[in-house]
Parts: C-alpha cells; sequence; structure tokens
C-alpha cells in the first residue's frame, strides 16, 4: 500500500434512534486518537522506564458546519443533551474501517463573529471493546 491523503474520508454517526447518518458532508475536520494506557514497572536496578501495555481506549472530536436538513449533522446531535444513548462512529479511509461504540458528551455550536455557524462534538469509548480496525 502507497501513502495517502485523507481525501475522500468518510464518516458516518448513529442518531439518537440508532440510525447511521453519513454526514461527511458537514464535517470540516476530525481528530481521532487510539491510545493505550501504560503501567510504570521500573526496577530500583534499572537506569531506563520499564512499562507494561494497559487499556485501550478512543476519543474523537467532530467539527463541521451547520446543517439542519434532514438525516444530517444537526440531526443527528440535536438530542445530545436529552438523550443517554451509545452512538456508533464509523471512520472509513481507503477502505479502512473503524467502527466503535461511543458516548457523545456535548453537541457546541458557535456562530464566529464574521458569520460562520460552526459545531463541535467530543466521542468517548463507551463498552470497553478494543478499538480495531478492519
Amino acid at each position: 500500500m502507497a501513502k495517502e491523503s485523507g481525501l475522500g474520508m468518510s464518516c458516518a454517526v448513529d442518531d439518537s434512534g440508532g440510525s447511521a447518518r453519513t454526514i461527511s458532508n458537514d464535517i470540516t475536520n476530525l481528530d481521532f486518537e487510539t491510545p493505550r494506557n501504560t503501567h510504570d514497572i521500573t526496577g530500583l536496578d534499572k537506569s531506563a522506564m520499564e512499562r507494561l501495555l494497559l487499556l485501550a481506549d478512543f476519543s474523537a472530536t467532530l467539527n463541521g458546519v451547520f446543517n439542519d436538513a434532514s438525516n444530517m449533522s444537526h440531526d443527528v446531535f440535536k438530542t445530545v443533551p436529552s438523550s443517554s444513548v451509545t452512538r456508533t462512529i464509523t471512520l472509513v479511509q481507503s477502505g479502512q474501517t473503524l467502527a466503535t461504540e461511543c458516548v457523545v458528551s456535548n453537541y457546541a455550536l458557535g456562530r464566529a463573529n464574521s458569520g460562520e455557524f460552526t459545531w463541535s462534538a467530543p466521542f468517548s469509548l463507551q463498552n470497553g471493546a478494543v478499538p480495531t480496525w478492519s
């Protein structure tokens, strides 16, 4: 496989009813990570760190442009403050898929002084399943 850009990336997020909605067109940028916790097990006899890998995690922040059309970003996120449902976020890049069950803890909206109306939504792993690319 050759090196690639992020062009053509796709993102779908479940609405509060559990239906996946592809909202890629509304997303302007996103950050996601799949970190592992570590445990420092360095003994007194060592001159360098020793560590064990512990639990895996996932988090993401999606940022986008307000779109209140049916099944688009506002439709997906408008229930964040009123419903406590797990949502699947599915990222697809170059045939590689990362799907995780997450909680969305905020749906932040902002209007800049220049007129942009944007949103941001943070995701955190919910179900204890290791995030795995397929």
